[in-house]
């Protein structure tokens, strides 16, 4: 009954639903997953990337795109679309993490783990 009466709300306009206390919520439609569970527990969403006009790269949000991409999140060419990064910068980053860990992403350490 309970789920009955929902439904009928939900058949009347938007204003109906919002005076009597219900919320409508919308989600986008995305390719992939929404969300992945990483190797050590915890859940990684795409709330969790950086914002797609990001133009200051430090190095918690490039180890973000990395992740995400090395767990299925999202793939590598919608990163390089969205974030416009090139494939050299991103082969550069997901190289320094496989190599060194995401330590290797900061700005002061780069040069340390540079290959010639």
């Amino acid at each position: 009954m309970f789920l009955h009466s929902r439904l009928s709300l939900l058949r009347d306009n938007r204003y109906s639903c919002l005076k009597k206390g219900l919320w409508l919520m919308y989600l986008k439609k995305v390719n992939g997953p929404r969300a992945v569970t990483l190797p050590d527990g915890t859940v990684m969403t795409r709330a969790d990337l950086p914002d797609q006009d990001t133009r200051r790269w430090v190095a918690s949000r490039k180890a973000a795109v990395v992740r995400a991409i090395k767990h299925g999140l999202i793939t590598w060419k919608e990163a390089t679309d969205v974030y416009e990064l090139s494939d050299e910068e991103l082969q550069n980053w997901h190289a320094a993490v496989e190599q060194h860990g995401e330590v290797a992403l900061k700005a002061t350490t780069i040069q340390r783990y540079r290959q010639p």
